[in-house]
């Protein structure tokens, strides 16, 4: 199954190229056209890199939902489930695939980060935890991307799924700090799941940080790794049961 996933790179370049260049685009765009760092000490592009690094973990979702639906409408899934196979055998190649084109979308990331000036000052150790907690948050996102995708059933219902992710995303301290933004609206923004993963990959980094002096900040890389893991108690068993359903 994770074969099948990977073989669609070969077949589908275009997909894969835009699905790396996007979040590419988006950290250029930021860093030289709409950047500028208000309220933020120190350099904003190390500042931005970590925060694209976990907006590009969140937007994951998105080509999860579209495989998902795209398999259940062709009767693809349907077909294996017909096979003598484990129907976690689908889930799990699914999840293998999205998790390897994440990890290479990082390593084209932070190679971009490192021509456009950011660098990571702590430990190669630290580097490679902080790339664990992205992972971690992704990891999550594919399984809330896979019961999603199964609840839309169909891709015109992606779309509207879709529209909600950017919200979340933007809702964040990816790109500034809550402190520039109205005192409530930042309370809600370093709860947000995905700025929990900003904050502790930019401490494990060595780079600056939001500045801010609450709980949430303080404890951030405790956050980055107790949000995934609820999210994934809670839609990874969702998941599971709605495949297994699929077929009553």
């Amino acid at each position: 199954m994770t074969r099948r996933e990977l073989a669609h790179w070969a077949r589908q370049p275009v997909q894969v190229v835009v699905g790396l260049v996007f979040p590419v685009m988006l950290m250029l765009m930021f860093s030289y056209l709409i950047g500028g760092g208000a309220g933020i000490e120190g350099k904003y592009v190390e500042f931005l890199v970590p925060g694209m690094l976990a907006m590009t973990m969140a937007f994951g979702l998105d080509a999860t939902m579209v495989a998902v639906t795209t398999d259940l409408n062709k009767g693809v899934i349907d077909r294996f489930r017909s096979m003598p196979m484990t129907n976690g055998a689908v889930l799990v190649g699914r999840a293998v695939a999205d998790m390897l084109q994440s990890f290479v979308s990082l390593l084209v990331l932070i190679g971009v980060g490192l021509v456009i000036g950011w660098r990571w000052h702590g430990s190669f150790g630290a580097l490679l935890a902080g790339i664990g907690l992205l992972l971690l948050l992704r990891f999550a996102m594919l399984w809330i991307g896979i019961h999603l995708a199964m609840v839309a059933g169909k891709p015109e219902l992606v779309t509207a799924v879709q529209i909600l992710v950017w919200p979340v995303a933007f809702l964040s301290n990816a790109l500034a700090t809550p402190e520039s933004m109205p005192s409530w609206l930042g309370a809600v923004v370093e709860w947000n799941p995905m700025s929990a993963t900003a904050e502790a990959v930019r401490g494990l980094f060595g780079n600056t940080g939001s500045g801010s002096s609450s709980w949430a900040a303080e404890h951030a890389e405790l956050l980055a790794v107790a949000w995934p893991v609820a999210l994934l108690a809670v839609f990874f068993p969702l998941a599971v049961r709605r495949f297994g359903a699929l077929s009553k």
